[in-house]
């Protein structure tokens, strides 16, 4: 079991954080959070972050370890991940990744590869300029004459992707594309239990919305309030989260505050279905989150490949 990595996925409020801490403690392991919002600090009630009596004692990796204003990247993620991990196997522990963030844990799993962050700023500093004086429609359209399959899993909207992926090409000479199949080449020196919970639709938006409901009792608008006293820039990506995001439109008095409940809850259910979407496509061993023998069943599964 010397590389031998456990990893919980699923949709938010199927119970990933109560399975990772179980089988840390069943097999002597430590967490490795993949939460692309747990990772700052003071982001807790809107995060769903565990409390330490949730963590029963068991280690947390990834978690707390940035400013609300600070920016990070799937690459930043990945390369911190893989130094976690190869010093929790180092002290004979077992690592269980858990979360659902997909793109950084496909990532994880696949080991990609990802350039040099800091590419030429100049380059950077010219495609911005571009966006601005001719729009995203025209740089989307110029992405898809250099990297058409890029282009085609990009919307136009998202004009940060769009900008990446014409910045790797003029500071590379590579296409995005290029660049992610160069990297599937690289086997993962990690090898990988995967795990996937899942439920109902119907109990799944109803633990959603319960979970909303609870943040906000445990003081989700003070949090975002105290955020923004303290100077977290209302557009910093951190405060774009679900559950930031419409929290500061209700604090400028854009909406009701039933109006940014119910948003928070319809934005919550809509990501949960984009997460069953990504993971659906990964080679996950799939169990039913409310299942009476769920976490028998997770542990014969995991004793069954050498744990």
């Amino acid at each position: 079991m010397d590389n031998k990595v456990v990893c919980v996925v699923g949709p938010t409020a199927c119970g990933k954080t109560k399975m990772g801490v179980a089988l840390a403690k069943r097999f002597g392991g430590e967490v490795v959070s993949v939460d692309s919002m747990q990772i700052y600090r003071g982001m807790t009630v809107g995060t769903a972050a565990p409390t330490a009596e949730e963590m029963e004692g068991v280690p947390h990796h990834m978690m707390d370890i940035l400013e609300p204003d600070d920016s990070f990247s799937v690459a930043n993620f990945c390369a911190r991940a893989k130094e976690v991990i190869s010093e929790i196997q180092s002290r004979g522990k077992v690592p269980v990744v858990t979360g659902g963030t997909g793109l950084y844990i496909s990532s994880l799993v696949d080991n990609v590869s990802f350039i040099q962050e800091e590419t030429d700023k100049s380059v950077r500093e010219k495609l911005t300029q571009e966006l601005e004086t001719f729009g995203k429609e025209a740089m989307h359209e110029r992405l898809t004459e250099i990297d058409p399959e890029a282009a085609a899993s990009i919307h136009p909207n998202n004009t940060k992707r769009v900008l990446r992926a014409l910045e790797v090409f003029f500071a590379t000479g590579k296409t995005l594309t290029q660049q992610n199949a160069q990297s599937k080449l690289n086997k993962s020196p990690f090898h990988f239990v995967l795990l996937a919970l899942t439920c109902q639709r119907d109990i799944l938006y109803d633990r959603i919305n319960r979970r909303v409901d609870g943040m906000v009792e445990q003081g989700l608008f003070e949090e975002v309030q105290s955020l923004l006293k303290r100077g977290v820039p209302a557009n910093s990506q951190s405060m774009q989260g679900i559950g930031y995001k419409e929290a500061v439109q209700f604090l400028n008095g854009a909406v009701t505050r039933e109006a940014c409940i119910e948003k928070i809850k319809q934005n919550s259910r809509n990501y949960a279905k984009r997460q069953l979407t990504w993971f659906r496509r990964g080679d996950y061993q799939w169990f039913d989150a409310v299942s009476p023998g769920l976490y028998e069943s997770v542990k014969q599964y995991i004793g069954e490949h050498s744990l």
